[in-house]
């Protein structure tokens, strides 16, 4: 299992030309679901990122966590995350979960995270989505388990 987790102003996701859904200040995660994965790690992450302190305090140090801001976070599903780019030039994606698994986990993940009561928004699962964002800092963080 892998994520991206960047602090942003905004983000947002479109689909089809139309916006789907947006955030304000919070976390926008790009979550990729590799064969193998289980429940436990997706809960793992969901506590790591909402606990996480990444956001600035009055001394301009990261000391401050998304639960501590009060902020959104926006799920964007993102299955080349499991992508295996060591040979040739054409990324392998056998690695990754086939739907029937990861649609559930990326489910799981999302109810995990909501269990914080902090407003959780998200993409459309398998579908071709615009990704918005304005990346605040930048900071921006690779989390795997």
């Amino acid at each position: 299992m892998k994520t991206v987790i960047q602090r942003v102003k905004k983000a947002s996701v479109s689909i089809n030309n139309e916006l789907y859904s947006e955030i304000n200040q919070g976390i926008l995660v790009l979550f990729g679901v590799e064969k193998g994965d289980t429940l436990e790690q997706a809960e793992f992450l969901a506590d790591k990122i909402v606990n996480l302190r990444i956001f600035e305090d009055e001394n301009e140090k990261m000391n401050l966590s998304l639960l501590d801001i009060k902020g959104e976070i926006l799920v964007v599903s993102q299955f080349t995350l499991a992508a295996d780019c060591k040979k040739g030039k054409r990324p392998s994606f056998d690695n990754a979960a086939k739907p029937d698994i990861a649609i559930p986990m990326y489910e799981k993940f999302v109810e995990f995270l909501k269990n914080y009561n902090i407003p959780v928004k998200t993409g459309q699962f398998g579908a071709v989505m615009e990704v918005g964002l304005i990346n605040e800092g930048p900071v921006t963080f690779i989390l795997s388990k």
